[in-house]
């Protein structure tokens, strides 16, 4: 048989990384297996509906890799994709489940069920409206033929029928056998008022007839998984395989990662920008393979040590018997260190090449940007790290102060000038690491002053790159200049 998964995302707000992961390992699951990765669009909830998110959930699933197989931009032999255009597959299905008997109409107010809802609450309980108190509603159950077909011209709603007292046994890819009591459960509402379907009868018939074989989502969608159960039973048809994926928390505390958490620690929780305020992980500089590399590793891991890898990588790696069931917390200093991982790896004229690099080496020399690039590109962690990395290649910042404090007791002044003298008297600052180090020895000045006074003098602060390949960079004039520069503020500051 072969394997078939999808990713069903409803279209109310941007694509949360929660739920690209959720795309990622379907993705995985059906490339391991040589099977369909499908994209369905979930939009039966209109109120719900925001308009954009569909193409925002498109596009990042093309920008991070994740190329649909079928789907509503490339279509396929079991679409439509787009629930809101199923409407009359599911009115043929629903229509199925009323004549066997195992679902009914039910025509109560709304206004009823609030006063029954509130009646439970006061006593403490919780209302159900299910095997004990059906027969006390208005529904196709408890009123005549006539009477029903009247009010099906009107507001109704249809509701799966739950027998009491019936084990319903499931079983989940990751946590086993789970199993409820049906008498547990209520009727639950599988068409609603408007003739859309909810979620719960949606999934099923499109699964069923789309001929998916494992349905892997969150964990959040696992108390649901009986009633599930219960309409494949109530249509005789053979459930797919279930995988449950374990929530992705918060970095502290308890409770699932939410966008007033990245807000909160100056990270973003969606994959690409959504409107003109809310960046994501593509704008502050992470490459697509750094972000699904990461994804991955939350909830899953391959039985080694290994934590960098390539999609096609994580394709043969990934199996069932690596994913958690405990909950993976998210964590940005890690993502960032495996994007770096993944910058490292990037050919230098290949990073040169996208947009968010290019536009901050604009107004430099085309001559020495990727000489600056192959120097910089091991300091980055994300892609926009670049603007803070080259400062000191159009100018000198401020002295860092404690640094200044540190070194004017030591008269860095008397250093640089000597310095200074030596390189005047260089042609090629190729070899000026070859002329410095012996020249400083012979006379006895200390290596570690004589380079931080440099450093300082170059950029300003201690850290950043090797000294000499700035030299070269900056080209023997512009080095002197700041050489000299830095001697005077020395020499004021006596």
């Amino acid at each position: 048989m072969e394997t078939r998964v999808r990713f069903a995302p409803s279209p109310t707000g941007p694509l949360h990384i929660g739920g690209l992961r959720t795309a990622l390992f379907n993705y995985l699951f059906a490339r391991k297996n040589n099977g369909v990765f499908i994209l369905r669009v979930e939009d039966t909830d209109q109120n719900r509906y925001v308009k954009g998110s569909e193409a925002y959930i498109q596009n990042a699933l093309e920008w991070s890799g994740l190329i649909p197989d079928e789907g509503p931009s490339n279509g396929g032999k079991y679409g439509p994709y787009r629930q809101s255009e199923r409407r009359d597959i599911y009115q043929k299905y629903i229509s199925e489940l009323v004549q066997k008997g195992k679902a009914y109409y039910a025509f109560d107010k709304t206004e009823t069920l609030q006063d029954e809802r509130k009646k439970s609450e006061d006593k403490g309980e919780t209302f159900r409206y299910g095997a004990e108190n059906r027969m006390q509603f208005l529904n196709s159950l408890t009123l005549d033929k006539e009477d029903v077909d009247k009010r099906l011209e009107g507001s109704f709603v249809v509701r799966l029928k739950v027998d009491p007292g019936v084990r319903i046994t499931v079983f989940d890819e990751i946590r086993g056998t789970i199993e409820l009591d049906s008498s547990l459960l209520d009727d639950k509402i599988l068409m609603k008022s408007d003739g859309m379907p909810t979620y719960h009868f949606a999934n099923v018939v499109d699964d069923q007839l789309m001929k998916i074989t494992c349905v892997i989502r969150g964990e959040e969608w696992l108390p649901s998984l009986p009633i599930h159960q219960l309409i494949y039973d109530a249509f005789e048809w053979t459930s797919p395989k279930f995988m449950h994926l374990p929530l992705i928390l918060k970095p502290s505390g308890k409770g699932k990662l939410s966008k007033r958490d990245g807000d909160k620690e100056g990270f973003p929780v969606f994959p690409l920008a959504w409107g003109k305020e809310t960046f994501g992980f593509k704008e502050i500089g992470f490459l697509p393979k750094g972000l699904i590399n990461y994804l991955a590793l939350l909830g899953w891991n391959s039985g080694t040590e290994r934590e960098v890898y390539e999609l096609q990588e994580l394709e043969n790696a990934f199996g069932l018997d690596g994913i958690q069931k405990g909950g993976a917390r998210f964590d940005f200093e890690k993502a960032k260190w495996i994007n770096h991982q993944h910058i490292i790896k990037l050919e230098t004229h290949e990073l040169i090449e996208i947009p968010i690099i290019n536009d901050q080496l604009k107004g430099i020399d085309e001559a020495k940007q990727l000489k600056l690039l192959e120097l910089l590109k091991e300091r980055l962690f994300t892609l926009e790290d670049l603007k803070n990395e080259m400062e000191w290649i159009h100018n000198t910042t401020d002295y860092d102060e404690k640094v200044v404090k540190k070194l004017t007791p030591r008269d860095p002044a008397g250093v640089l000038q000597k310095i200074f003298d030596q390189i005047q008297q260089i042609q090629d600052l190729n070899n000026l690491k070859e002329v410095l180090m012996p020249w400083a020895k012979q006379n006895e000045i200390n290596t570690g002053l004589m380079m931080q006074s440099l450093r300082l003098a170059l950029v300003g602060k201690l850290a950043g790159p090797d000294v000499f390949q700035i030299c070269m960079l900056l080209g023997k004039d512009v080095t002197l200049k700041r050489i000299d520069r830095a001697i005077t503020f020395f020499n004021l500051k006596t």
